[in-house]
């Protein structure tokens, strides 16, 4: 990680680049008005659109990407926007995020009885605003990418009317969101009074050259948008919202929330604090480092206690996102590259097991105690057995990603000699494979034949599960290609 200066790209470059945004955006409000016009709502029309903007996003990301290793990164619209192999791998995430999400709320939102347009702009328009935050080289620039992202999964959350959880989650997640981007935005504020500017080279620049006689204004500036990033991230204590959201949104939403939200956050993490404030990294390494830990426990401890799948997963989620804050903590480049490592593996095993999730409950979206998923080897063995991949995954068993994932990030904290927080993490992964074993206990259960009921799983569940769980392995028994990627996918504050 580096501060590097480039030559002003050309103007096709800079299209290029902004291609991603592009798509997202113009497909939404396309949807948008494309259903707005026809009488009567087609089933296919939303998802294909939807689909069709996330392949290829995903796809224009493989040329760039040769573009960015072959000749650097750069940066354009007066150095707010910076494109460089972290943008190009974040934005990969979300898109993949966004397919697998669409392709799960295509029968879900059928079954449901949600309306499907709605769905699909909001899913697209929140895209678009993980995408700015991926490339923010300006603290406004980020905001606005949080809020568009943000704005748009608020709704989602509360998008199924028929369940009373659904709008009681949404409104605990807009409040406490409205909370967290007024830390941000004071956070920011006070950045610019303590240096000058929001653009994030020339913070980097002036604390890096100046020597501040007077620094109170800039810390107190880092634990307001650690808090309001740390919000978004569910990092402990900025969790609340998380049970209840992800109980009660629509479970499409919560893979979208727990991949592709997830990512954004982090992505917008990782510009601010090991790049943009590296000189001070005295001053907030260990706040990170006492936040990621918390996270960890809590996470851990809180979700051996859940009854409900989808609660238990959420709060595995925030022990995910305590892991991935121990990489942060280490503002090293393999710290980095081991965050960056996590993010991908992570995105893989939210989408399939949150898909699994979306059949189990059936119809209401309600049915996601753990008795659901009694005897679940009987009544599909092949879903029991991608489902089982996908946990294992998650609790870091060896020879799955998760294991090489979670390796990494502790490794990075002993890198660091942060002895104690690599101890925590330890024993909290040893706490939350209970979670997972329990899950896979409770689906290789016996049960009567009278208790076998027949589960209709839709082909797109077949896709997403199949493809997560063989990547989740497939990364397990040869990390080595995907290890490449993130250190070269390491992100880099450039200036033109």
């Amino acid at each position: 990680m580096f501060l590097a200066s480039n030559s002003i790209p050309s103007p096709e470059i800079v299209w290029w680049a902004l291609v991603p945004v592009i798509v997202f955006a113009v497909s939404g409000l396309l949807l948008l008005t494309v259903s707005s016009l026809l009488k009567k709502e087609s089933s296919w029309l939303a998802p294909t659109i939807t689909l069709t903007a996330g392949i290829f996003v995903l796809f224009s990301s493989f040329p760039m990407w040769n573009k960015i290793q072959n000749d650097g990164s750069f940066a354009f619209l007066n150095d707010s926007v910076g494109v460089d192999g972290s943008t190009i791998f974040l934005t990969g995430l979300i898109a993949i995020a966004l397919i697998s999400t669409s392709i799960i709320a295509r029968p879900y939102v059928h079954r449901e009885g949600i309306p499907a347009s709605e769905f699909y702009v909001l899913l697209l328009l929140s895209a678009a605003g993980g995408v700015v935050m991926a490339g923010a080289n300006d603290l406004i620039v980020l905001f606005l990418g949080i809020e568009i992202l943000s704005i748009a999964v608020y709704v989602l959350v509360a998008l199924h009317l028929r369940k009373i959880e659904s709008q009681e989650g949404a409104i605990k997640y807009f409040l406490l969101g409205a909370f967290s981007s007024a830390f941000l935005l004071y956070g920011i504020a006070l950045t610019y009074g303590a240096v000058g500017t929001t653009n994030l080279i020339g913070i980097r620049n002036y604390l890096a050259t100046t020597v501040l006689v007077e620094d109170g204004m800039l810390m107190i500036s880092f634990a307001l948008i650690l808090v309001g990033l740390g919000f978004k991230v569910a990092a402990f204590p900025f969790h609340a919202w998380t049970p209840d959201a992800y109980q009660g949104a629509p479970t499409p939403v919560v893979i979208w929330m727990a991949a592709g939200v997830k990512v954004a956050g982090f992505a917008a993490i990782i510009r601010i604090f090991p790049l943009t404030f590296a000189s001070y990294v005295d001053d907030w390494q260990i706040p990170v480092a006492v936040l990621s830990g918390l996270t960890v426990v809590f996470g851990s401890v809180v979700a051996v206690v859940q009854t409900n799948v989808k609660r238990m997963l959420a709060y595995s989620s925030i022990a995910h996102a305590g892991f991935i804050l121990i990489g942060v903590q280490s503002s090293s480049i393999d710290g980095t590259a081991a965050v960056l490592f996590y993010l991908g593996v992570y995105t893989f095993l939210a989408s399939g097991s949150f898909a699994i999730a979306t059949v189990v409950g059936g119809e209401g979206d309600s049915n996601h105690n753990l008795d659901a998923y009694k005897g679940l080897a009987k009544r599909n063995p092949a879903l029991a057995a991608l489902f089982t991949i996908l946990l294992l995954g998650q609790a870091g068993i060896p020879f799955t990603g998760g294991f090489i994932a979670k390796l990494g990030v502790i490794s990075s904290a002993v890198d660091t000699k942060f002895y104690f927080l690599a101890g925590v993490a330890m024993v909290s992964a040893a706490v939350a494979a209970y979670i997972y074993l329990r899950i896979i206990m409770t689906m290789y259960s016996e049960i009567g034949e009278s208790e076998i009921e027949e589960i209709y799983v839709p082909k797109g569940v077949w896709i997403v599960t199949s493809l997560s769980s063989a990547v989740v392995m497939v990364i397990g028994f040869i990390p080595g290609p995907f290890v490449e990627i993130t250190k070269d996918a390491l992100p880099i504050l450039v200036g033109s």
